[in-house]
C-alpha cells in the first residue's frame, strides 16, 4: 500500500483525462459568447437604424405629435420601425429574435423613442453541455427635437474661378470662341465701366451659363425648400454671404444678415454675382481666400446653440465652393508658391476650428472641372486635382458633404443637401 501510495507513473495522462474537457468547454464558452455579442451588437447598429428611420420631421410619428395638444404615447410608426430593424439584419439573426418593443412618446417638443429587443442566439460549443443557446438583449434611446430652430449661414464662392463655364458644353463653346482658349468669363468692371470686350460679356453673347449662375439659381431655390420644411415662420433664419463684390476690396460681403423672412433672403440670392475685376491679372488673380471667409464668419454666428428655441438656434455653415484657393499666403500655404501666390484645395484646418466651436459645417462641392487647354490649371491646378473633393469632404461634418455638377443638378443637390440637415434625429443613449 505505501509502494502504491507513492508510485505517480500515468498520472499525467489521468489529469489531462480529466481537465482536458474543462479546457475545452471554456474555449468553447469564449466562442459562443463571442458570437452573442458580435449579435448584439449588429442589432444595436440595426435598432439605432431604425429609430433614426422613423423619426424626422416629415414622419409620421412627427405628423401625429404636431397634432397632439398634450403629451402622450404614438403608435404610428411602431410597426415601420420594427419593419427597419429587421431589415438592417441578416436572416439567420431576425429569425433569432424573440421579442421587439417600440415606444414612441411625445414629452413637450420632442419625441422620445425606445427600441428594445431579446433574442436567443444557438451556441455550438456550448451544446456539450446542453446549453443551445445565449439569451441577448438591448434597446436604444433617441430624442428628436419637434422644432429645432436653425440659423444658416450661406457662404458663396463668387471668386473668378467660379466665372467658369458651368457645363463641359459651354466650356468648350467659351474655348472655341476665345483666342487663348479660355473658359472662364472674369468680368472686368474698372471703376464702374464695364469692359465690353471682356469675356463675361462674351459668354453673356454666346448664351453661355457661367457657374456663378447656376449656384445664384440654387441658392435662390433653396429658401423655398426652407419655407415648404418649416413648421412655425421662425423655425430657420438664412444668411448670405459672398467673398466680395469686388476684388479691389475683398471681404466676407453680407448679402443679407440673418433673417426669417425667406422670400426676401431669395430675392436677394438670386442677385448674387461674379466678383468684378480691375483688369486681367489683376492682384496678380489672389481673389479666392478661404482663410479670411471662414475665419470672418466664425464671427458672425455668435456660440453654438440647442437648437430648442428661435433665441437658442443651432447654428450651419454652408459652404458652396470649387474648393480651391487662391490667395497670398507666402509662408502658411499647403502647395508651392510664387511670389507668395497660393494655390491650394480648401486647408481643411479652417473647417476644424469651426467644427470645434460645434458649429454644423455643410459643404456642397461644385466640382472643379479639368480645363487641359488652359496652361495656368496644367501647371498648377492639375497637380492637386484629385485632392480638391477629398479635402472639401474633409471640411463637412459628418454625412453633410454633396458633391455635383452642373449637369448633375446643383439645385437639387442643395435641396438634398438642407433635407439631410433638418431631419438628423438625435441619438441620445
Amino acid at each position: 500500500m505505501w509502494r502504491l501510495k507513492k508510485d505517480r507513473s500515468g498520472n499525467f495522462g489521468m489529469m489531462s483525462a480529466i481537465v482536458f474537457p474543462v479546457l475545452l468547454g471554456a474555449a468553447g464558452m469564449a466562442v459562443d459568447v463571442a458570437t452573442a455579442l458580435m449579435t448584439r451588437s449588429t442589432m444595436d447598429q440595426a435598432a439605432d437604424a431604425a429609430m433614426v428611420g422613423v423619426v424626422s420631421e416629415k414622419s409620421a410619428a412627427a405628423a401625429k405629435a404636431f397634432q397632439m395638444t398634450e403629451d402622450g404615447n404614438i403608435s404610428v410608426s411602431e410597426a415601420e420601425a420594427v419593419k427597419f430593424f429587421k431589415a438592417e439584419l441578416p436572416a439567420s439573426y431576425v429569425d433569432a429574435l424573440t421579442n421587439t418593443s417600440v415606444s414612441v412618446m411625445k414629452v413637450g417638443s420632442k419625441l422620445k423613442t425606445t427600441f428594445s429587443y431579446q433574442a436567443k442566439v444557438p451556441t455550438t460549443f456550448l451544446r456539450v453541455i446542453g446549453q443551445d443557446s445565449v439569451d441577448i438583449a438591448g434597446s436604444v434611446t433617441t430624442e428628436y427635437q419637434l422644432e429645432t430652430f436653425r440659423d444658416f449661414y450661406v457662404l458663396v464662392d463668387n471668386t473668378p474661378s467660379m466665372g467658369v463655364a458651368a457645363t463641359p458644353a459651354d466650356v468648350s463653346k467659351m474655348v472655341a470662341n476665345t483666342g487663348d482658349k479660355c473658359a472662364f468669363a472674369c468680368h472686368i468692371n474698372n471703376a464702374g465701366v464695364e469692359d465690353k470686350n471682356d469675356y463675361y460679356n462674351l459668354a453673356k453673347k454666346l448664351g453661355v451659363t457661367i457657374r456663378i449662375d447656376v449656384v445664384a439659381q440654387a441658392t435662390a431655390a433653396l429658401m423655398d425648400t426652407a419655407t415648404n420644411q418649416r413648421v412655425v415662420s421662425n423655425q430657420y433664419r438664412m444668411a448670405i454671404y459672398t467673398f466680395g463684390e469686388k476684388a479691389e476690396d475683398t471681404k466676407l460681403l453680407e448679402v443679407t444678415p440673418p433673417t426669417v423672412d425667406l422670400a426676401l433672403a431669395k430675392t436677394k440670392a438670386a442677385g448674387i454675382q461674379l466678383m468684378t475685376i480691375p483688369k486681367q491679372g489683376y492682384n496678380n488673380d489672389q481673389q479666392t481666400s478661404f482663410d479670411n471667409a471662414l475665419t470672418q464668419i466664425k464671427t458672425k454666428m455668435g456660440a453654438q446653440g440647442s437648437g430648442t428655441s428661435s433665441a437658442d438656434s443651432e447654428k450651419v455653415v454652408l459652404l458652396v465652393s470649387d474648393g480651391v484657393g487662391d490667395s497670398y499666403k507666402p509662408t502658411t500655404c499647403t502647395k508651392p508658391t510664387t511670389g507668395g501666390r497660393c494655390q491650394e484645395p480648401l486647408d481643411v484646418k479652417l473647417c476644424d476650428a469651426l467644427k470645434a466651436q460645434n458649429y454644423k459645417v455643410a459643404v456642397l462641392y461644385t466640382t472643379y472641372l479639368p480645363l487641359p487647354t488652359n496652361s495656368w490649371y496644367n501647371s498648377w491646378i492639375a497637380p492637386f486635382q484629385n485632392e480638391i473633393p477629398t479635402k472639401m469632404k474633409a471640411c463637412a461634418s459628418d454625412g453633410l458633404f454633396f458633391e455635383v455638377t452642373p449637369t448633375q443638378g446643383i439645385k437639387e443637390a442643395m435641396s438634398a443637401l438642407f433635407m439631410k440637415i433638418v431631419t438628423q434625429p438625435r441619438i441620445t443613449s
